[in-house]
């Protein structure tokens, strides 16, 4: 492999015919001398295309259980379903904190290859293309690393290409690096990403923002490693021996990175303000290729076989081609942001509504636009969420969910859309239903990403083109907030904070301010962005928010002698219960690898 690079020939040579090609959503090439790769632009961006496909976003496809970042159209095994964000009958805690055994160095040889072969044959490009080229592949490396780190603590740094035979199995059987020098590996490397990158790229492609950006999100799981893990942990070996935590010494440093990083960004990128309606700005943001707030994104087409599955997996068949959702937002999610909704009267009486519309009246912006509530529309059909009919409802909603409610006799529940009752239909066509784990059971949707532009034709699995946006104006933001409250500085992070609120249509804060303020934020922005997940684990909390939880519904009831709908807090009827022990925050280094490489032990603590 010294003078020849294998990659698969198809898609290389169909680059090398089309020189101009600037689409990285292809496929390389076999077999070819370096010199025909790194000598010419359409070879060199070829490479590149295997690397950034590689990449380990966790984009639409992505399972933090079982396939990984393998393709697949199922999900509703969303990782917001491992940690209360979603609920349905597929995501066990556990499976997701044990992953998928990911361990991608030889996506790392890829890279380091490259790193090492452009200078040599690239002669003839100047000096700021080889740069810009290979800024490109520090900010790829990088991100291998931090997907590592982020799983397994300390794992081995390898900055050059290893060659078997030509080197001895005591010199490719590697040992595990301590992880606080991972992570500052990944920032260096991410150091010399923005140096070398020009301030703009090619669409789907890294420029040194983009690096600014990857480091702030990854000197912050690193400051909150070295702070919260210092705290909450299991001891071992390998947190004797440094793979397994950081000093909390560190954490200052960390976060001083991590908020540098972010204020880079500022006068480059802004929030997405198009549309003066914020709701309707906010839905936008997710769909409008040409956001103010995209960063780095990855897109899908049709034509290359790379389109999705969300819009037919996310809703219901009701309003799509075909398609079936299995997780649905949880109440707790949503009271993150209204608090308890308004569904209870004074004296403990169940509100009365006309319709169930009327439930988000008045809520916020970016609530509305991320979540469908019971009443919405979509693609000209509403969101008829109803569980049941009551012929009549006395008494308070407490008394109706104890041990013995005195309103049961009379309610009535069904497990199809046709069953009625005194010619009312008991369910609504979009749930919720006995026994369709394709209807929602906590009376929500997900809205976020959902593309309403659509026809419901277009909307069936691997029809989906919207563009994933793995990273973004607000996320960065909200780094620098976090950052900037683990330094003391509260009058950064609550501008930060209000910018972002501003855009949301949510009021000012004025009041308090903690780090618990800005987290609870982040949990609002960032909902189904497949971060909470993380921020659970690098916060040091996931063993007590998920400690053997259950999460609840808001279900919709018709009050038939009243003509009048109320609304109860219950448990989600699939009664899921959720436990998340403390070893889960490192994952076990894969079984295989240990095999191979006996210099991998000691394995993360309690695997």
């Amino acid at each position: 492999m010294k003078n020849k690079l294998y990659i698969s020939i198809i898609t290389i040579l169909a680059v090398l015919l089309q020189p101009s090609c600037r689409d990285l959503n292809i496929d390389p090439l076999n077999v070819i001398q370096d010199k025909d790769v790194f000598a010419t632009d359409a070879g060199v961006k070829g490479y590149l295309a295997t690397i950034y496909r590689a990449l380990p976003i966790e984009d639409f496809y992505y399972r933090q259980e079982g396939s990984g970042f393998n393709r697949q159209w199922e999900h509703f095994y969303h990782p917001g379903a491992l940690c209360g964000e979603l609920v349905g009958p597929y995501g066990s805690t556990y499976d997701g904190a044990g992953g998928f055994g990911y361990w991608p160095y030889g996506d790392i040889r890829t890279v380091n290859y490259f790193i090492e072969n452009l200078p040599v044959y690239g002669t003839g490009f100047s000096k700021e293309q080889i740069d810009a080229w290979l800024g490109e592949a520090y900010f790829c490396r990088a991100y291998f690393y931090f997907a590592l780190a982020k799983r397994y603590g300390g794992i081995p740094i390898i900055r050059k290409v290893q060659h078997y035979p030509e080197q001895s199995l005591e010199e490719l059987q590697v040992h595990r690096d301590k992880e606080v020098d991972v992570w500052n590996f990944i920032g260096d490397d991410l150091d010399s990403a923005y140096n070398k990158m020009p301030a703009t790229s090619e669409r789907a492609r890294a420029n040194r923002y983009a690096a600014a950006a990857l480091k702030s999100r990854a000197m912050l799981y690193a400051g909150s490693i070295a702070k919260y893990g210092s705290e909450n942990f299991v001891a071992g070996d390998a947190r004797d021996q440094g793979y397994a935590g950081i000093p909390a010494s560190a954490a200052a440093g960390f976060f001083q990175r991590a908020w540098d990083a972010a204020k880079l960004l500022e006068g480059h990128y802004s929030l997405y303000r198009k549309k003066t309606d914020k709701e309707l700005n906010y839905v936008d943001l997710f769909l409008d290729r040409e956001s103010t707030e995209n960063i780095l994104v990855r897109d899908y087409s049709l034509t290359t076989g790379t389109a999705h599955s969300w819009d037919a997996t996310m809703t219901c068949r009701f309003m799509t081609a075909d398609g079936l959702s299995r997780a649905y937002p949880t109440l707790e999610l949503i009271e993150r942001y209204t608090g308890q909704l308004p569904v209870v009267n004074a004296d403990g009486t169940p509100r009365r509504f006309d319709n169930t519309s009327q439930l988000a009246q008045g809520l916020e912006p970016r609530l509305l636009a991320t979540i469908y509530f019971p009443g919405t529309t979509l693609r000209g059909k509403q969101f008829d969420m109803q569980r049941g009919i009551y012929e009549h409802f006395t008494g308070t909603a407490a008394d109706e969910l104890g041990q013995n409610p005195p309103n049961r006799p009379y309610r009535h529940l069904a497990g199809k859309t046709e069953t009625l009752f005194n010619g009312m239909r008991i369910i609504g066509f979009t749930g919720i239903s006995t026994d369709n784990d394709d209807l929602t059971r906590t009376g929500f949707y997900v809205r976020k990403y959902i593309d309403y532009n659509r026809a419901q034709s277009q909307c069936g699995l691997y029809m989906s083109t919207q563009s994933w946006i793995d990273m973004r104006y607000a996320e960065v933001l909200l780094n620098r907030a976090e950052a900037a409250v683990e330094l003391s500085n509260m009058a950064d992070a609550r501008n930060v904070i209000n910018d972002i609120r501003d855009r949301a249509g949510a009021p000012l804060l004025t009041g308090a301010f903690t780090i618990d303020t800005v987290r609870n934020e982040r949990c609002k922005e960032l909902a189904f962005e497949k971060q909470y997940w993380w921020d659970l684990r690098r916060w040091r909390i996931a063993d007590k928010i998920l400690d053997n939880t259950k999460y609840h519904a808001l279900m919709p009831y018709y009050v038939a002698d009243e003509q009048k709908y109320i609304f109860l807090r219950e448990f989600e009827p699939f009664q899921r219960s959720y436990n998340f022990e403390k070893k889960f925050y490192y994952e076990p280094i894969p079984g295989g690898e240990l095999g191979k490489n006996p210099n991998l032990y000691p394995n993360n603590p309690n695997h």
